[in-house]
């Protein structure tokens, strides 16, 4: 062996050695998969990442993530100096794997392959953007970001063979080692991802809600799963919202779970009521809820019809004006549940702000009861951005909230799963800058797992999902590209951080910033371009540097 091998193999050692003492530091299993590349994650093995921590005021810290294979890789350097830091960017071959290996000659192989992997980049073009931090003007507090526990999640985590697999998707997207998510959606009954439609208190005519003391079999599951979840990851502070995609169909005007229905207006304090139960059932079972909304997308029982088939129903923005002003917001507000967190619309980019004018037009400052308004983000590329900036105007100081996001919802997508498709992160990174940057404060993404045809559930609704459950074998599951873009806008930035302006000097970056409650920045820097592009930061209080990135490459700076 050579000097510098020697050398090299004596580092990856060190490394090992340092990751087997913390447990929490581990290299992403890179697997060759269709579109590119995923981790692979069982029973026994799963990566994560340790927050960085930075030895003094200078110093930065990168993690960076990139189309040809780094997976939150990450590197640090120091303000003021003239050198030009540099992200290496690689590909890693997977190796056939050997049976019945141990943790530690795994560990050892991945970090070889991964050491004696020569720099491939794309092009050996470089481009040149100035960055500009300025922690003096600030915008919206971020809540946080999370994503969405369905009757699909649960199907699939109770199939796992391990349940140290399902340990591994908890801490994965929960635990401060993963994606350090605090947000989490659930339905109010059933939605489009379960096995099939469901509600409390089906029996026909029952006013009464009885029943609704007792969870449901299928919530019995799902409470289960989150109490582990939340036992295994550590988080301190799960916030829920729950959302009701249809009431039971005998309190609808057309007695099926979906189609053009609404809710009869004999049931209109009957569903508030329902809503009230439900909020304290899972207080009752451990779970504290701490947002709700008027219901998922109200749109598809009244336009829609045709094309929705799965739960739903109907409101327009006048009955809802007055189900909420007369209804629901009292019933809540002088509940022991009063300082509950109330959305709005949980619908498409495309009713906004019409919907909160005829709401208010209808029933006067109706929407006053709502804290805040909830969007789903499937048609934000059609529909711009100018029509959140209306409702901004027009209803102030409301919490703004993406309560749904998945890609392979489009007639012109592939709905299901694509593996390894760094297109599809890069959509979702676009998807989070933009609305971060006109003000959102939190964001929720749908299925946290899903099979590999994108599913299950009972009509057919495949979509994509940041993980990926292999259903032969039930023994191992795949992150994708998209769940690490989402990590690099979740990982370092904790609820309470405020977005703070950053500016940069040309379209060869996008980029937003943070200054977290430790005060501390954090910046989400996306080159989407195909050159490799050198980035001068300046910060207005800390100085600069430069570092370069390779094309088609996500990162998340850290520093003082």
């Amino acid at each position: 062996m050579s000097a510098s091998k020697g050398v090299l193999l004596l580092a990856v050692l060190l490394l090992i050695a340092a990751i087997g003492g913390r447990g929490e530091t581990v290299p992403c299993k890179v697997k060759d998969a269709e579109q590119g590349k995923v981790c692979v994650c069982t029973a026994d093995y799963c990566d994560y990442l340790e927050n960085p921590t930075l030895t003094d005021d200078t110093e930065f810290a990168l993690i960076s993530s990139s189309k040809q294979g780094l997976r939150f890789a990450t590197s640090h350097g120091h303000f003021g100096t003239e050198d030009t830091y540099t992200v290496q960017d690689y590909t890693v071959e997977p190796v056939p794997e050997a049976k019945n290996k141990t943790i530690f000659s795994r560990l050892l192989d991945q970090a070889l392959d991964s050491a004696f992997t020569l720099e491939s980049r794309e092009s050996t073009i470089t481009r040149f953007v100035t960055l500009k931090v300025n922690r003096s003007k600030t915008y919206q507090t971020m809540t946080g970001f999370g994503g969405s526990y369905t009757g699909a999640v649960s199907y699939l985590v109770d199939n796992f063979k391990q349940p140290e697999l399902a340990d591994h998707l908890y801490k994965s997207f929960y635990a401060e080692e993963g994606l350090g998510f605090n947000l989490m959606r659930i339905s109010i009954g059933g939605c489009d991802f379960d096995l099939g439609a469901w509600a409390y208190a089906e029996e026909e005519d029952n006013t009464m809600l009885d029943g609704m003391d007792e969870l449901d079999e299928r919530d019995v599951m799902r409470v289960g799963h989150i109490k582990r979840l939340v036992e295994v990851s550590g988080i301190k502070n799960l916030r829920i919202k729950g959302a009701a995609w249809s009431a039971p169909p005998w309190m609808k005007t057309n007695n099926r779970w979906t189609g053009f229905g609404r809710l009869k207006k004999q049931y209109y304090q009957t569903w508030a009521d329902y809503h009230l139960k439900w909020v304290k059932l899972m207080e009752d079972n451990g779970l504290p809820i701490w947002a709700i909304s008027t219901g998922n997308e109200p749109l598809n029982g009244i336009f829609f019809m045709y094309f929705v088939k799965f739960m739903s129903m109907g409101w327009t923005p006048q009955t809802q004006a007055i189900w909420l002003n007369d209804h629901l917001g009292p019933t809540i507000r002088n509940s022991e549940f009063k300082d509950i967190i109330l959305f709005g619309n949980d619908d498409q980019r495309y009713s906004f702000p019409h919907w909160f004018k005829m709401m208010n037009y209808t029933r006067p400052n109706s929407v006053d009861y709502l804290d805040g308004l909830s969007l789903h983000w499937y048609w934000d590329e059609i529909f711009g951005s100018s029509l959140i900036d209306e409702t901004t105007d027009y209803a102030p100081d409301k919490l703004l909230i993406v309560s749904e996001s998945c890609i392979g919802d489009k007639p012109w997508q592939r709905s299901a799963p694509v593996l390894g498709s760094w297109e599809r992160a890069e959509k979702y990174t676009r998807a989070f800058l933009e609305n971060i940057k006109h003000g959102f404060h939190a964001w929720i993404d749908w299925n946290i797992i899903l099979d590999e045809e994108g599913g299950p559930n009972y009509v057919d609704n495949t979509v994509d999902a940041p993980v990926i459950a292999n259903t032969t074998t039930n023994e191992e599951f795949y992150k994708q590209p998209m769940f690490y873009a989402m990590g690099h806008f979740s990982k370092l930035v904790p609820e309470g951080s405020i977005r703070v302006d950053a500016v940069p000097s040309n379209v060869n970056l996008d980029c937003v910033a943070f200054l977290r409650p430790d005060k501390k920045i954090a910046a989400v820097l996306f080159n989407s371009g195909r050159a490799d592009t050198n980035i001068t930061v300046v910060d207005s209080e800390r100085g600069q540097f430069t570092v370069n990135v390779p094309a088609k490459s996500i990162h998340t700076l850290l520093y003082s």
